[in-house]
């Protein structure tokens, strides 16, 4: 029985091809969630360094990859260019969202300082950041959060994992850090507007 739903869990994966919740094959599966997570589990050591593919869990989702040894292949085999590096600005947009998200483009433009539409955009283009809904204020702002191609990215499995950030000096020499502030970024929007 395990196996048939490791291996039901496999061809969905395989199908798929894009990140999968966790609960939703349980769901399909008519399984419990440790159940489904056990036979993920599994399929994981036995994919360990043993074959070209490999089993991500991220966060509460789980996706079929490549392993990253044999990228060069891949991208020969597809006639892929190398991704050019982030920008400096782009890695600063995507360091502002993945520790305070959800966020606002108001508030990733008062943290640097510089209108980031272009870059949020560009972000946006390469999956490394999606919308996450709308404030209830005036404008309905835009809310954004970080995708599961930003932990593969990362090779992390939740923000979690992500380093603590440190502290450090505003431009009024004041010492800041972010894991001291009793603020949402949401709250800090809402203060704003009010």
């Amino acid at each position: 029985m395990r196996d048939k739903i490791k291996s039901a869990i496999e061809a969905i994966l395989f199908a798929c091809g894009e990140p999968v919740d966790i609960s939703r094959i349980s769901d399909v599966l008519q399984l419990n969630e440790q159940d489904v997570r056990a036979a993920i589990s599994q399929l994981q050591t036995e994919y360990n360094g043993k074959r070209g593919i490999s089993v991500l869990i991220l966060e509460n989702s789980v996706q079929m990859t490549s392993d990253p040894e044999f990228a060069p292949e891949i991208r020969a085999i597809l006639d892929l260019r190398k991704s050019l590096p982030l920008s400096q600005a782009s890695l600063e947009v995507l360091s502002v969202v993945a520790y305070n998200e959800p966020v606002t483009k108001a508030f990733i433009e008062g943290v640097r300082g510089v209108d980031c539409t272009a870059v949020l955009s560009s972000l946006m283009t390469k999956n490394l950041i999606e919308e996450r809904g709308r404030l209830e204020l005036p404008g309905r702002p835009l809310l954004y959060g970080t995708t599961p191609a930003f932990l593969r990215c990362m090779n992390i499995t939740s923000l979690d994992d992500l380093p603590p950030v440190k502290s450090g000096e505003n431009e009024n020499g004041d010492i800041v850090s972010s894991e001291n502030s009793d603020q949402s970024p949401e709250q800090a929007e809402t203060d704003d507007v009010l």
